[in-house]
């Protein structure tokens, strides 16, 4: 082999710049053009990518041997460009969305929202403040119940019973006496030497063994005109029957209250005696006076302690 000249095909002689020296010139090395090649020698071995061969995700786009490359140009203004790809729509490209900025504006971050942490806190404090007033007022409250407890009687309570002649009833009930608040004349009096009065502290009406002696009981509170049952508690002795005159509103009643000893007490054993009796008188609404007195023919040897009535004709109370 002998040496000679390869010619300027050879890639270790390229010169990018070779069209600016004399030798470059001799052997043809022009500047660079529009076309394909290297960079002023025929034929020379390309190293750079051609215009329009690079695309973001797409294959190479090159035309075809001697056509001429048509790279793709940016639409008009405000108008996108069909060829292009944007970076954020390939994978692993940049984020589309619009990113916070680092103070306030439309498109900034914003910052905590102060205004609505120290509002709840104001509520809650008010919450609790609440709360405690009124668990302060409820204190307050059973303190002053409890202090007033026992000081004094209201009134619906009553610190001892009083005694009273009082002989109304309670609602739906009709009235009852005895022998403490009725009025006697005569010879009657009030006694407690024989047991077994109903009355309080076993009181009882004696003396009514003579004519002219009677107990009187004002009657108020009677519902509705009608008849009633009167009832008296009294003892008898001895085998002979007793009875005694009824007088209602000041006219004499036409039967007579038996007083039989139905207990048959011997004769003067009144605490052995006690018994009921009763009549039918007849009533008005309102207030009746009824007595029961020894009159001429009676025979009125008996003790009697207590009185009471019962709405209607009946023979037995309760």
């Amino acid at each position: 082999m002998t040496p000679g000249d390869n010619g300027a095909s050879t890639p270790e002689d390229e010169d990018p710049f070779g069209y600016l020296y004399a030798d470059g010139q001799a052997r043809g090395a022009q500047p660079p053009s529009g076309g394909y090649g290297g960079y002023g020698y025929p034929n020379s071995v390309s190293r750079v990518r051609a215009v329009g061969e690079r695309t973001y995700g797409g294959a190479p786009q090159t035309a075809p041997y001697g056509q001429q490359q048509t790279v793709p140009q940016q639409g008009a203004y405000g108008q996108p460009n069909a060829h292009y790809q944007a970076p954020e729509t390939l994978p692993g490209g940049a984020p589309t969305g619009r990113q916070p900025g680092p103070s306030g504006g439309g498109g900034g971050r914003r910052g905590p929202n102060t205004k609505g942490l120290l509002t709840g806190a104001i509520a809650v404090v008010a919450v609790v403040v609440i709360g405690i007033g009124v668990a302060m007022l409820n204190d307050n409250s059973d303190d002053k119940s409890g202090s007033q407890a026992g000081a004094s009687p209201t009134q619906s309570q009553s610190s001892e019973p009083s005694a009273s002649s009082s002989t109304s009833a309670a609602p739906g009930e009709l009235p009852k006496t005895d022998a403490n608040a009725l009025q006697l004349t005569g010879g009657a009096v009030k006694d407690s030497k024989f047991q077994g009065a109903e009355a309080a502290g076993g009181t009882y009406v004696g003396g009514l063994n003579t004519v002219g002696s009677s107990v009187t009981w004002t009657v108020d509170d009677i519902p509705e005109d009608g008849p009633y049952t009167l009832f008296v508690n009294y003892s008898a002795t001895g085998g002979d029957p007793q009875s005694m005159t009824v007088t209602v509103n000041g006219k004499e009643f036409g039967t007579k209250l038996g007083m039989k000893n139905y207990r048959h007490a011997a004769d003067g054993d009144f605490a052995k005696g006690w018994t009921t009796s009763y009549v039918w008188p007849t009533l008005k609404k309102g207030s009746n006076t009824i007595a029961v007195s020894c009159q001429a023919g009676d025979k009125c040897n008996v003790l009697l302690d207590q009185m009471w009535l019962k709405k209607g004709q009946v023979q037995r109370d309760g």
